[in-house]
């Protein structure tokens, strides 16, 4: 019978997996070794049996843990000689046309977010999938108005589901079970903002917004920033040097010409459309120069019934708002002709206009 440090010994010379599992079948396999000397206790008297049986049941058990043993080892050994040979040297340079590319829509937010930031605007967000109250009856919008018919708007079904959409941005403020919808600007925010927050109140609410549109310039979805300040004694000197400020900053052009021209919203009063200056040419506009004008946004003063709905006093407090959208600004100040391509998803589209990562 062999010891069982020779056992060991031939178990431990086994150099691959492959070795190990021949030495295995040698040793404990049907024919093998151990198993033969196993067989022929049989033969041997009761005394023996009972003391040569003892010694190769050790032997066995030996012999399968140091198989065990050998065998985590090589599993180990070969794994880390797998990794060794496929290792990525993750510090080589990155080849130039695997760079990527951020979105002018993303370049655009974060532009917009950044410039009304630093003016001391914090940022809210709120749910995509809204209540018809807050998308229109707190901003005062009659029931007979046309953004409330479903050729403008995407309606939902309630239940369960478009209330817990709700509460994923919003859990102090829960959907009631009414009529659902794809919000149609970010004003909701505001509304949630001014009925759960201490006045005053200084944000911006960008995300994105849903309408039954597709052309040239409109599509189904797309990004707004809006922009609110509710606080005593404002008016709207205030709100043309917010809004005058943030364009100039935008578009990089310190003595770029702004008018403010009457107009209406049923969420603010006075309310008014904001125009640049511009030269147009025939196959481009060129942002600070000419004598052409081009409308970028609207805003106005926060309307009293707006602010009665939100539980504020209209002559106490008084605010004002205002709201454009993200394509649109990216369009003029990147000369981007068409707002479906925004969406795509052409990286020849995203190589020429997109900006790179830093």
């Amino acid at each position: 019978m062999q010891s069982t440090e020779s056992v060991c010994q031939r178990i431990e010379q086994a150099k691959d997996l492959r070795a190990l599992d021949d030495v295995r079948v040698a040793l404990l396999g049907k024919n093998g070794e151990i198993t033969q000397q196993l067989k022929q206790l049989g033969q041997a008297t009761p005394q023996e049996r009972q003391s040569l049986g003892k010694q190769l049941n050790e032997l066995r058990r030996a012999a399968e843990e140091a198989i065990a043993v050998r065998k985590a080892a090589l599993e180990t050994a070969e794994e880390a000689e797998k990794l060794a040979s496929e290792r990525i040297d993750v510090t080589l340079p990155v080849r130039p046309e695997m760079v990527g590319r951020l979105h002018p829509i993303s370049q655009v937010m974060d532009e917009i977010t950044g410039i009304l930031g630093a003016m001391g605007f914090a940022v809210r967000t709120g749910p995509l999938i809204e209540d018809d109250e807050h998308n229109f009856g707190a901003l005062n919008i009659p029931e007979s108005h046309p953004a409330r018919q479903m050729h403008d708007t995407f309606y939902v079904e309630s239940g369960t589901g478009n209330q817990e959409a709700g509460k994923e941005k919003d859990s102090e403020l829960s959907i009631p079970d009414s009529r659902f919808l794809l919000r149609t600007h970010t004003s909701p925010v505001q509304i949630r903002t001014m009925r759960s927050e201490e006045l005053p109140i200084k944000i911006i609410a960008p995300g994105s917004t849903f309408r039954c549109d597709s052309d040239l310039t409109h599509t189904p979805m797309f990004h707004q920033v809006e922009g609110l300040l509710i606080d005593k004694n404002i008016h709207m000197g205030h709100l043309k040097g917010c809004v005058s400020q943030f364009l100039r900053e935008f578009f990089g052009v310190p003595d770029l010409k702004v008018r403010f021209r009457p107009s209406f919203f049923p969420f603010t009063e006075p309310s008014a459309e904001v125009d640049i200056g511009c030269r147009r040419s025939r196959d481009s506009i060129t942002i600070g120069e000419g004598n052409d004008w081009l409308e970028v946004m609207g805003c106005g003063m926060v309307h009293g019934n707006v602010l009665k709905n939100c539980g504020i006093d209209p002559q106490e407090w008084q605010g004002f708002a205002f709201g454009m959208g993200a394509e649109r600004l990216a369009m003029l100040k990147y000369n981007i002709p068409d707002l479906r391509t925004f969406f795509e998803s052409d990286v020849r589209w995203l190589d020429y206009y997109g900006f790179g990562v830093v």
